[in-house]
């Protein structure tokens, strides 16, 4: 790979082209960085920590909680430094590496949240049936296909990336490493590997959309069939929190990966890919705890336990 590849580092652009803006850009990103990783660490340990959340449900959420988690570190720190120090540059394996998690982690959560709309469709369509169906051993298979299935997908994607000649110019216009950006800067003829990613892409996202759209046409089916607007209210919360993220997530990929790229639109995709690389995974915590009873009355005797210790501590300490 280092025989193939006449430059050594890449220049990620990123939002370079606001230097006014950059002191006020890094401190919203550290926020949303440390929002990120408190929520979605605070969730992992609630999930954990409480039996009420030991569900297939809860199951799901704290895998999606430890993807989010990953993911936002993967981008965010470096983009961070960059803010800090004005140095943009990132070495050619650092930004191959950074591809690779980027697209691992973007399959995977694809195929948990496919996992977790038919999670929902089997609570609401088929209840009965929910506690054989969706059982243990189903929500551990369903959880390492999707962790699994990301990481081989991305693994082919990053070998043929890995092997296109580089030499120059090496400036990104993006604010991490990701395939199409550094595709435009290779020499080689990017027509096989270009074909592959979309492919790969497709096979990523498509069927678990699919899944997803299909399972919520027969939830919101299902939802008014019921007869009283409690019911439908009580059953419909039970998903919302799923579709609002789903919403947000899927809404965005659409809208960099599937219009068409050209230069009127380069800054709107860099605005767009913002949303699913940084802000989904701080307000998915926020969309959980918010919108779902059980998450909030676990946070209530988190919360109520950290007082009683305190107090508990300070009548120790009173004591002594």
């Amino acid at each position: 790979m280092g025989n193939q590849t006449a430059i050594t580092e890449f220049i990620l652009l990123g939002f370079g082209d606001l230097p006014e803006l950059q002191s006020l850009l890094f401190l919203l990103f550290l926020v949303i960085y440390v929002l990120t990783m408190a929520g979605n660490i605070l969730i992992i340990v609630l999930v954990v920590a409480d039996q009420h959340l030991h569900n297939p449900m809860y199951f799901f959420l704290g895998n999606l909680s430890c993807l989010e988690t990953c993911y936002t570190s993967n981008i965010l720190p470096r983009m961070l430094a960059s803010f800090l120090t004005g140095d943009r540059t990132i070495s050619f394996n650092g930004c191959l590496t950074q591809y690779y998690f980027f697209g691992c982690l973007a399959a995977a959560e694809c195929y948990l949240l496919a996992a977790m709309s038919y999670d929902r469709y089997l609570a609401i369509c088929k209840p009965l049936h929910y506690g054989a169906l969706m059982n243990g051993r189903l929500c551990l298979q369903l959880a390492t296909v999707s962790w699994v299935s990301g990481f081989l997908a991305n693994t082919i994607l990053t070998f043929f990336i890995s092997n296109l000649i580089f030499c120059g110019p090496n400036e990104i216009d993006h604010f991490f490493c990701d395939s199409f950006p550094m595709m435009k800067l290779s020499c080689s003829d990017t027509h096989l590997t270009g074909l592959l990613t979309s492919i790969v892409a497709c096979i990523c996202s498509l069927p678990p959309f699919l899944l997803t759209v299909t399972s919520y046409i027969y939830i919101i089916t299902s939802i008014l069939r019921i007869p009283s607007s409690t019911g439908r209210k009580k059953t419909f919360s039970t998903c919302s929190s799923h579709l609002i993220v789903v919403t947000i997530f899927y809404g965005s990929i659409l809208i960099v990966y599937v219009l068409p790229h050209s230069n009127r639109l380069k800054d709107f995709n860099k605005f767009f890919s913002v949303f699913y690389t940084v802000l989904t995974p701080m307000v998915n915590p926020l969309i959980y705890s918010l919108r779902n009873k059980e998450v909030k009355e676990a946070l209530r005797k988190a919360f109520n336990k950290c007082m009683d210790f305190k107090t508990l501590q300070k009548i120790q300490i009173a004591s002594s």
